[in-house]
């Protein structure tokens, strides 16, 4: 039986991202993965859709090039190739994943894992592992890693049947552009999808059970957002549950719960149930060890400990938010704190959020809600993308950046974004709050001229009474 330091059962973004680390550290470390390196992020969720939406992205831009000067004709697209595009980014990505192992002298093993007593565990073989590779048999390690992920959640009467109803799997790989289609849930996958279809030309409708799009945003950068998607043509039924689906041979019609109790009945050519994502944490002996599970996921430390000595959740499977950042930053201190280095527990306030929806979306910290609720007296900041020089330059000037900030102390606790890059732009934010800044050091910072960094600089002001260009 081979005997390891560390075994991780999953080579997702966290699985991955720990075994490289563990192994850094000096510490004897295998992977057991039975599907495909990088996980559902690599393979089927993060990296693939952010292909999509470029193409989508460029495609926009291809038929509002008179908006620039331009002009170009006979504009059209290749869904086969849209797809395969997709999925050519994600292989190349596998294959590093794959590198980065071998150079790290990681150990893949190939199969499904299933936690035994006495830091054991057993690995099924897997469907098609490579060949030569480690497999089906026992292994023992002195701490085992769970990071298994999450699946998409399922309700019932949307039960995904890869046809007519599809999860993000079957949206990813589309045989043919729907014409008209319905999105249940505005979460970012479910948002981000429907934006990448709109953009192809499709019909779309989503219904959300919430009060606002993209629940878990900043109400007033959520009610932007909404505004931009309904001008290009999105239909967002909020309040609103889908209570029945009748199939027929290439069609869907739904029956829509609206909150006044009256119903709305729409035919679409598909559904994309977006409902969320549940853990995996079934078929891993977790109840035989007796390692304590709430609400479909692990539950840890700061550091990812378990109920039970030497074993650890991370991840997805180790709880919200579920984010493969999220996961690797979990896997990073875990593996450390495994081989006795001193680290900080996570923060999940200081983990940001990003949606490649058009416009995007990004935030981090509390909303202006949540800050209020949790008692502080606090000074809000907007900046409109309307006063950058560079948005109005790049034809993106509908945008705003919001920051909220401790009245008391200066404490910048949260900041939420919509518009142009504002994905690549919220780190700034996040490494301000990890360093503790205040509204003085962000004002006394120098932002680069032009850029849309400066509407950034502006809301801070903008908190103050201080703003220049507005």
């Amino acid at each position: 039986m081979s005997q390891y330091d560390v075994i991780i059962i999953g080579a997702g973004p966290g699985g991955y991202v720990a075994a490289i680390r563990a192994a850094q550290l000096g510490l004897k470390t295998a992977v057991v993965e039975g599907k495909h390196l990088g996980g559902i992020c690599l393979n089927w969720g993060c990296i693939p859709t952010k292909a999509l939406l470029r193409s989508a992205e460029i495609y926009h831009y291809m038929t509002h090039a008179k908006d620039y000067g331009l002009s170009a004709d006979n504009v059209g697209f290749d869904t086969a190739a849209i797809v395969k595009r997709s999925r050519g980014v994600s292989a190349q990505l596998n294959g590093g994943v794959g590198g980065l192992l071998k150079k790290n002298k990681v150990d893949v093993i190939w199969g499904t894992a299933k936690l035994l007593k006495g830091g054991k565990v057993a690995v099924t073989a897997a469907d098609n592992p490579p060949k030569g590779a480690l497999g089906a048999g026992e292994y023992a390690a002195k701490h085992i890693v769970v990071a298994t992920g999450a699946r998409p959640r399922v309700l019932p009467g949307l039960e995904p049947d890869r046809k007519l109803v599809w999860t993000y799997f079957e949206a990813m790989v589309p045989e043919a552009m729907p014409k008209k289609l319905l999105v249940v849930g505005s979460g970012a996958i479910g948002i981000e999808f429907a934006s990448f279809y709109r953009t192809m030309g499709c019909e779309v409708t989503v219904v959300e059970v919430m009060s606002q799009v993209m629940p878990v945003e900043d109400h007033e950068i959520a009610a932007i957002a909404q505004k931009r998607f309904e001008k290009q043509g999105m239909k967002i039924l909020l309040e609103a549950k889908v209570a029945k689906l009748d199939k027929g041979a290439d069609s869907v019609t739904a029956t829509i719960e609206k909150k006044d109790g009256s119903t709305e009945t729409i035919t679409v050519d598909r559904v994309i149930a977006a409902v969320g994502v549940v853990g995996n944490i079934e078929g891993l002996g977790l109840e035989d060890l007796g390692i304590k599970t709430e609400r479909g996921c692990v539950v840890v430390d700061g550091v990812g400990r378990t109920s039970m000595p030497g074993v650890y959740a991370i991840g997805d499977v180790a709880g919200p938010p579920m984010l493969a950042h999220k996961a690797e930053h979990e896997g990073v201190i875990c593996v450390e704190a495994i081989a006795g280095k001193h680290v900080h527990p996570m923060d999940k306030a200081k983990i940001p959020g990003c949606t490649y929806c058009h416009p995007q979306v990004a935030s981090v910290g509390l909303t202006e809600r949540k800050a209020k609720e949790a008692g502080y007296d606090i000074k809000v900041g907007k900046f409109p993308f309307i006063g950058n020089g560079k948005a109005i330059a790049l034809g993106e000037s509908d945008g705003l950046v919001k920051t909220i900030f401790d009245a008391k102390t200066g404490q910048l606790l949260g900041a939420h974004l919509v518009g142009a890059e504002v994905t690549e732009l919220i780190q700034g934010f996040v490494v301000a709050m990890n360093l503790e800044t205040t509204e003085e050091d962000l004002m006394h910072t120098v932002f680069p001229h032009p850029t849309l960094s400066e509407t950034m600089h502006e809301s801070v002001l903008a908190a103050y009474g201080r703003a220049i260009h507005i």
